[in-house]
């Protein structure tokens, strides 16, 4: 069954560089109500920073898509 969250009540974290929304407990934000969808168990909405991001890091079994929007200083 799908459950509409309204984004004021999901979890979210900002860490200067990286703003993210959870939209599944991840982290530290724990919903035990809403922990995945089936086999999905993440989807994060991240906003990071111009010229940063993450470290290289592994992940098993999964498959990560990552899209950008362009919001200013653009180059087309």
């Amino acid at each position: 069954m799908l459950r509409k969250i309204d984004s004021k009540n999901m979890g979210s974290s900002n860490l200067g560089w990286l703003q993210s929304k959870f939209h599944f407990s991840f982290a530290d934000y724990l919903n035990p109500l809403n922990l995945n969808f089936g086999a999905l168990r993440v989807i994060n909405d991240d906003l990071v920073e111009a010229g940063t991001g993450f470290d290289t890091h592994p992940h098993n079994d999964m498959e990560i898509i990552s899209y950008y929007e362009c919001r200013n200083r653009c180059i087309s």
